[in-house]
């Protein structure tokens, strides 16, 4: 035994003075080594809505979600991992839990706040999901308990070599076309979600964040979901639902623009990802799938009622494909895991026509 202990002492201090670290409390780490702290919704969420009180249309606790992977669902809302499991893969870092997870203490590593069903307005789903608004709360409890276990230098170090990514505002805009509730403009709509996304950017970076990616919205209207909602549609798509997308997308630039003139030292990347899914819907064979515009794990019109699972409001009924990998959709508003997985390759390796003007990588070892 003792014999053991003396080997594993002299292994760390070879590592500690062969391998260059910074020790962040009791943990020594790798000098380049960077945190990575997510906000948004599902197609960023791994299992925030399991620790809150919801409902089950807000929860992907129940199979088939996550058996290609896990075996087991774990609360993603797909078939396996989403962006934030395989960017802690390439980034080096632990799988990283939702930050409500009781055991999850590593957040040298990072915390993940997205929330499945959240927007960037409070009133989005309000009371069923963790809003931008509350995911920040979060994270500037977490600055305070970083800067009580690590001092506040090392915890400003963390916090400023750390990568954020973000994935928010569908959920804003199909809460309004579903509810058909709002009394704003296309137009002023967009500037209401992009007003508040850019407040809570502005309260991040006072807290240290510098490097971001953002994801743009995907194409709203070609998801099974919506389409199911309107299958009489003539269009492939919901063009009302695509528009506003699209001008959604359109602002996003532009105020990022602006925030990057206003806070000295701001880094950020945009990701694609509606050019990018969008190519995969219209030609699924091209890119490894056989089918873009139903969904594996559903019911109805486009298997775009949101059934899967058996456990949600509209029923117990759905149908599951054979061989998800086919598919572009996992679920009627969920990607599958294997477009997260080539996303993700992609805004890595820095692939120019999905992410400009940083790749993850980049901004990672930056």
């Amino acid at each position: 035994m003792m014999s053991l202990r003396f080997h594993f002492y002299l292994l760390v201090l070879y590592a500690c003075i062969f391998i260059p670290t910074q020790c962040l409390g009791k943990i020594c780490l790798q000098k380049e080594h960077a945190a990575l702290f997510v906000f948004g919704d599902s197609l960023v969420d791994v299992g925030t809505n399991n620790y809150i009180n919801t409902l089950s249309d807000h929860e992907a606790n129940i199979p088939p979600y996550g058996e290609t992977f896990f075996k087991y669902p774990t609360g993603r809302a797909s078939n396996g991992r989403l962006i934030p499991d395989f960017l802690a893969e390439y980034a080096n870092l632990e799988l990283i839990p939702p930050y409500l997870h009781p055991g999850y203490h590593r957040y040298v590593d990072g915390a993940n706040f997205a929330s499945g069903g959240a927007g960037t307005l409070d009133e989005t789903r309000q009371g069923l999901v963790v809003a931008l608004n509350t995911q920040l709360k979060y994270f500037k409890k977490l600055g305070t308990l970083l800067k009580q276990r690590l001092g506040e230098k090392e915890a400003k170090k963390l916090l400023s070599k750390a990568v954020y990514l973000t994935s928010v505002g569908s959920n804003d805009y199909l809460f309004r076309f579903t509810s058909n509730s709002s009394v704003y403009s296309p137009k002023e709509y967009v500037n209401l979600v992009i007003g508040n996304f850019t407040t809570v950017i502005k309260e991040i970076y006072k807290k240290g964040g510098r490097k971001h990616v953002f994801l743009n919205l995907p194409p709203l209207g070609c998801l099974p979901l919506v389409k199911a909602i309107k299958p009489e549609n003539a269009n492939p798509c919901v063009e009302e639902v695509t528009l506003i997308t699209k001008l959604h997308n359109k602002a996003l630039p532009k105020a990022l623009k602006k925030l990057k003139n206003e806070l000295k030292g701001l880094k950020y990347s945009i990701a694609d990802f509606y050019t990018f899914l969008g190519e995969r819907i219209d030609n699924p064979s091209k890119y490894g799938f056989k089918e873009g515009k139903i969904s594996c794990c559903g019911t109805g019109p486009y298997n775009g009622i949101y059934s899967c699972g058996g456990k949600r409001a509209v029923g117990p009924k759905y149908e599951l494909c054979r061989n998800i990998s086919d598919y572009v959709f996992f679920d009627a508003p969920h990607p599958s895991e294997k477009v997260y997985q080539q996303f993700t390759e992609q805004i890595w390796s820095g692939t120019p026509n999905v992410i400009r003007p940083h790749s993850l990588k980049e901004l990672f070892n930056h």
